[in-house]
Parts: C-alpha cells; structure tokens; sequence
C-alpha cells in the first residue's frame, strides 16, 4: 500500500465510517430528536423541534448542555426555575435521555434505504465498515442487535462515551482506524448528516461527506419525503446541502445509495 497524506496517498479508499441515526437508520434522525423534546417537556421546558435538532450529532449529554446554551432555552428555564440552570440539571436531564432513548431507539433501528446494497458494495471490494455515533454504549448495546437483524452490521462500533470526547473531536475516527487497521486518513470516508459529523471527519483529516435528504438537516421521514412537492423537497434539500458544505463537507450525498459512486470518484481525484 502506497503511504502518505491526503494530498499524496494514491491508493483505494479502505474503510468507510457511517453515522447511525439520520445516515444508516432512522431516516429523519427522529429517535434523539422526539425524546429531547420528550425529556425537556418533563422539566416544564417547551423545546422545538428545531432547538433539539440544532447541536445534534454530539455526545448527547454535551448536547444537551448546548441546548441549554441557548438563550431562548436559558430564559425558558430560569422563567421556570428562578435561576440558572447548573450541571446538577444537566445530569438529571441527560439521565431521563438515557432512560427515555433506550425505549425508544428499538422503534429506530430498520437501515435506510440504499443502506444494505451500499453495505454489500464495500464488502465486495473488501472496504472496510465503521461507524461514531453520539449514542453512548447502553443506547447502542440496544439498536446495534436490532439494526442487524436487518442485516445491518458494521465491522467497527465506536460511540462517544468509549473515547475522551465526542464530535467534533476525532477520537472516534481514529479509533475506528485503530480498531480496523486502516491508514493513513486519506484511505477514509466518513459519512454523516450532522454538521458536527462533517466536523469530525475535517478535524481527523479524512474524506469529509454530508448526507441531506434521509438526514437530520431535512428532518423527514421517508413518507413525509414523498409526499412533498418536487420543487419544495429540491429547495429544502439545497438549503441542508449549503450548510453542510459550508460547514466545510468535501462532498455532499442526498442519502448513502450515492456513498458507492462518490467513493469511485474520490479514487478517481486521487489517482489523478
């Protein structure tokens, strides 16, 4: 295998790292999105959908602690409470998520669409699977059975909590790299549709890619896809792709049905 950097390495891609919720299951990334708004309910908070889906991607008790930045929210709460919110708050609001999330998670688990051929497409050229996620172990000890009992099963599973920091820090990446023996970065892809999984593929120096339509960005079910107006799902999905690609993706995907031929053509860049 021929080493190097980004800008020298010439060889095949070899592994690809996916996220999980919004990316390979969970279209729309419903599953975190609908038990923030849950959680904060209880705790006399009206969330929107937009406030909850704003720093997803991130270890989820961080970003909790970032909806909680947010000035609406921390007005809401001191309205509430009186005061401030404090780190006591935050533990108690990330241990009913925990709670909250491993119910609801199993409902989340079938892949999205494309997810199993593109599965099978990497196998077959002998590209190996990883993924991050922002879901901590017990979440994940839930959904990765369930998801492969539809087939889906990734070669390497690392979430937030088994690492120092979450996303955007690269430390998932890297251990994926680790855990499959895959070099250097630029032998990899990493696939996500938050603007916090964009940052962690730039931060850990691999193929960067977005994904819009199945993703957190757009926030649709599959149904809910279909039944928009072409024009208006064409404007929606050009309004994630700006953000994704300002938040500085090399690429950007509507779903992962399109990661097989965009991997060819970053082969192709390479080579040239």
């Amino acid at each position: 295998m021929e080493q190097g950097y980004r800008g020298q390495y010439k060889g095949p891609v070899r592994l690809a790292i996916f996220d999980w919720a919004g990316t390979t299951v969970d279209h729309g990334c419903f599953a975190p999105a609908s038990v923030f708004i849950e959680i904060f309910g209880r705790h006399g908070i009206a969330l929107t959908m937009a406030q909850a889906r704003e720093p997803m991607g991130m270890d989820k008790r961080d970003h909790i602690e970032a909806i909680m930045a947010m000035p609406p929210v921390a007005e809401l709460w001191r309205n509430q409470y009186g005061r401030d919110c404090t780190g006591e708050d935050i533990d108690a609001l990330f241990a009913d998520f925990k709670e909250a999330e491993i119910e609801v998670v199993r409902q989340y688990s079938k892949p999205i669409t494309g997810m199993l051929e593109t599965m099978a497409w990497l196998r077959e050229r002998d590209i190996k699977i990883g993924s991050t996620t922002g879901y901590f172990r017990e979440i994940m000890d839930v959904l990765v059975p369930h998801a492969a009992e539809f087939g889906y099963e990734p070669d390497a599973i690392v979430c937030s909590t088994d690492v120092p920091a979450g996303r955007p820090a690269p430390w998932m990446i890297y251990q994926n790299m680790m855990n499959t023996g895959v070099y250097p970065a630029a032998a990899v892809v990493k696939v996500g549709d938050t603007i916090a999984d964009v940052h962690e593929g730039l931060n850990a120096g691999v193929w960067s890619i977005g994904v819009t339509r199945t993703g957190n960005e757009l926030g649709l079910a599959e149904q809910e896809v279909a039944q928009l107006a072409p024009e208006e799902l064409a404007a929606r999905i050009a309004t994630a792709e700006k953000r994704l690609h300002e938040a500085g993706a090399d690429y950007v995907v509507e779903s992962v049905e399109e990661v097989p031929e965009l991997i060819e053509l970053i082969e192709k860049n390479m080579r040239e």
